[in-house]
């Protein structure tokens, strides 16, 4: 695990939930922005950490700026189980 990755804030956290219920999308680019149903995240700041940090990452390959389905990477997962079910 990114050693970052242990001080996620709560917005952060939301958002991982969210990638992790399939209701998220990702730009294929260096710096991506993510969609939620079909709206953009009001905070690509975040977005752009959890992509940085290897937690969420494009389901599959696209065009540059592409919108592709986002997906929790092994680390992400890794990352939010224990969380979630302590909560």
């Amino acid at each position: 695990m990114p050693p970052d990755a242990a001080e996620l804030n709560h917005r952060e956290l939301a958002l991982l939930k969210a990638v992790a219920s399939g209701r998220a999308e990702i730009t294929c680019s260096s710096e991506p922005d993510l969609f939620f149903d079909g709206l953009a995240c009001c905070d690509q700041s975040c977005a752009r950490r959890l992509a940085g940090l290897g937690l969420v990452a494009p389901a599959r390959q696209g065009s540059p700026c592409e919108r592709v389905p986002a997906v929790l990477t092994p680390a992400g997962r890794a990352w939010l189980i224990p969380r979630t079910a302590a909560a």
